[in-house]
């Protein structure tokens, strides 16, 4: 399943995986900045007063969108 065809640019990310390569862990929320490629997206991810700490490209299979308000399921 391609997960990244359902995540768009601005779209709220959490990450399923430990990336220990970027400082990053499970859980950590990055908001979507760019689509690289079909399943590369450039993710940056922010402190709680606006601050970037890192900005890395992940495959969309690491990420998981969240939604702030309901959603229709499929």
């Amino acid at each position: 399943m391609e997960r990244s065809q359902s995540i768009a640019v601005l779209d709220v990310v959490a990450l399923l995986a430990d990336a220990p390569e970027y400082g990053l862990v499970r859980g950590q929320v990055g908001t979507v900045v760019e689509q690289l490629a079909d399943d590369v997206l450039e993710v940056e991810f922010s402190d709680d007063s606006g601050k970037s700490y890192a900005e890395v490209a992940l495959k969309g299979d690491l990420l998981l969108v969240l939604h702030h308000r309901p959603v229709k399921a499929a």
